[in-house]
């Protein structure tokens, strides 16, 4: 079987549909289609489950999408290297990211990369602190950068220590306090992220003893600070994510200092292509790490 079936089927999983799927990869529906019912007339089993709003693996799929990836992943690999040896250095990075370093690390990273290597593509996936971790054990994205400590067990490499700062609305009786009392965390109406990713408010609320008045929870970063601006509640977010957002609501230092790590973990299986390592390398010297 050739293995664009196989990639056929990562990009049908990964957009939860066969008509995105296509759209994507500039392929009919019905080619589409057809390459998956492919793959499960050989397999003797069916791979997914076809439903109104999508779809999704089956279990026996589940099981067999690990080694579907590393087959694809090991193509990538060979042509990178081959690449390499003709000096072309052509390949495809796939890099996951949470939302504050997508949208001021990685633009100024990929434009400066892509002036040294112009014939270099990216694969870009944007999530949270467990979207990137599922990516990564996956086998999804050859980059991953993730907030310490992680559960995921890649290798990592620490690239920033950033600092939780209270984010209040700008009238907030608080916003005239020097640095934000923490204990306040306990009664004021706070918002948060999801609690799969909602590590950073978790670790500041855990370490002071307080249990939040949590009264909104949200996926999207940005939403929590527009509903701060419009005096829904207060939040605690990391520097970098509030990197220009900060002219509609008033941005304390806490009463208790803490900081989040990032950094970036890479497969051991993606340190061997040479797109993802020299870009790893690249990004170490952009942040001068």
């Amino acid at each position: 079987m050739s293995v664009s079936k196989y990639e056929i089927f990562l990009k049908v999983v990964e957009l939860g549909s066969v008509t995105r799927a296509a759209e994507q990869l500039d392929y009919t529906q019905s080619g589409v289609s057809h390459a998956i019912s492919g793959m499960e007339e050989e397999f003797g089993f069916p791979l997914l489950i076809r439903r109104r709003s999508g779809v999704q693996l089956t279990p026996d799929g589940e099981q067999i999408l690990p080694a579907i990836q590393n087959i694809v992943n090991s193509r990538e690999q060979l042509h990178q290297i081959v690449s390499a040896i003709h000096g072309l250095n052509a390949g495809t990075v796939r890099i996951g990211a949470f939302t504050s370093v997508a949208v001021h690390w990685l633009p100024g990273m990929i434009k400066g990369f892509q002036a040294l290597y112009p014939n270099v593509e990216f694969r870009l996936l944007n999530g949270d602190y467990y979207d990137v971790e599922q990516w990564l054990n996956s086998g999804s994205i050859d980059l991953g950068f993730v907030n310490l400590p992680s559960p995921q067990e890649h290798p990592c490499i620490p690239l920033l220590e950033d600092r939780l700062l209270a984010v209040l609305p700008l009238d907030h009786p608080l916003a005239s306090e020097e640095r934000f009392p923490l204990q306040a965390l306990a009664t004021e109406p706070f918002i948060g992220l999801l609690e799969s990713s909602d590590h950073d408010a978790r670790r500041v609320m855990e370490k002071a003893g307080i249990r939040p008045n949590i009264k909104f929870t949200t996926k999207d970063d940005y939403a929590i600070i527009a509903m701060v601006e419009h005096g829904l509640g207060i939040s605690i977010m990391p520097e970098l994510l509030l990197k220009g957002r900060t002219d509609k609501v008033k941005v304390m230092e806490l009463s208790e200092p803490m900081t989040r790590t990032i950094a970036l973990a890479t497969p051991e299986a993606a340190q061997n292509t040479p797109c993802v390592r020299h870009f790893t390398q690249y990004i170490r010297e952009y942040l001068s790490v």
